[in-house]
């Protein structure tokens, strides 16, 4: 576990994060970090779409889709249900979003784990990815339209067709899934044209990105200044609990180990991007600082950090 520390993007990680707590004026410029995060899920996309050009259409890719489905669902339910017994219920929906969605960067950084390691995974896990990132949106504008119909004088409502239109027109979510059609026709040709760009550049991609991401997390650790403890608590042992039942799900279908750890990470991450941006709009009853400082300020660095080895070691020690 502590050869993760030594890894150059994990340690960029850190030093974004020593960076942005010693209020350096370091910083990636916008439109450099939106091609960065647009170039990495390209290269998922591509890597994916190469793997299931070789595998094709299975039963173990239905298992992983399945599975990831299934947890999209499930976690965000049963958080929703705990979290309005701490907070009010916008923030209960919105929390139990984030925590419902995936985050991309976290799954990429497992992904170069695992390549680092020589364990094997499949290329359907970046379909699971972007199949996890819309329901728990959904499900929290489910929740909150019935609260809003019980509160005298509320006018906002945000529909579930405008929710699901965003989330599958979102820019990043269509790139993923292009590149992985793109590499899914392209196959064995594609993949050996494309090596140079979606192979060799994405390890210093993601250090330069995991970069950026120290400083951004380094900056919203004053969200969590005042916070309920219980919250905290959930965004510190929340994750790990939705590893183990990923880890659980992952070993009743048999799925491999490098499949089970991402399935783990995808379960346990939350998203930062994708579900926020949607919550400004679906949920503006909601405080931001709250569901964006849990998630970014704490569950991602903590993921990124020590939940990667973790979820690892425990999925060598189970499958």
């Amino acid at each position: 576990m502590l050869n993760n520390f030594f890894d150059p993007a994990i340690l960029f990680f850190l030093f974004g994060i020593g960076a942005g707590l010693l209020r350096s004026n370091l910083e990636i410029p916008p439109p450099i970090s939106k091609f960065l995060s647009l170039y990495l899920l390209m290269a998922l996309g591509l890597k994916g779409g190469f793997a299931l050009s070789q595998s094709g259409l299975n039963v173990d890719v239905a298992k992983g889709l399945g599975a990831a489905v299934f947890l999209a669902i499930f976690i965000p339910t049963i958080g929703y249900q705990l979290l309005k017994r701490i907070t009010g219920p916008f923030d209960a929906a919105a929390i139990a979003a984030t925590y419902g969605s995936v985050s991309a960067v976290t799954f990429m950084t497992a992904v170069q784990f695992l390549d680092g390691n020589k364990i094997a995974y499949s290329g359907h896990m970046s379909a699971a990815m972007a199949m996890m990132e819309s329901p728990a949106i959904l499900l929290a504008v489910f929740w909150v339209n019935g609260i809003r119909k019980k509160i005298s004088g509320t006018t906002h409502s945000h529909t579930l067709k405008q929710t699901l239109h965003e989330s599958l027109t979102d820019g990043a979510q269509l790139l993923l899934l292009g590149a992985m059609l793109v590499g899914i026709l392209s196959g064995e040709q594609g993949k050996t044209m494309m090596a140079p760009f979606s192979v060799d550049l994405f390890k210093g991609m993601l250090a330069f990105f995991l970069l950026d991401m120290g400083l951004t997390a380094s900056r919203n650790f004053h969200y969590l200044k005042g916070k309920s403890l219980l919250l905290i608590a959930y965004a510190i042992l929340g994750p790990i609990v939705h590893s183990l039942l990923a880890l659980g799900l992952a070993y009743s279908l048999g799925m491999s180990l490098g499949d089970s750890v991402l399935l783990m990470v995808l379960a346990s991450s939350a998203s930062y991007i994708a579900v926020p941006a949607a919550l400004k709009l679906a949920i503006p009853e909601a405080s931001p600082s709250l569901y964006l400082g849990l998630s970014l300020g704490l569950t991602f660095p903590l993921n990124i950090i020590l939940g990667i080895p973790l979820y690892s070691y425990l999925a060598n020690w189970a499958i």
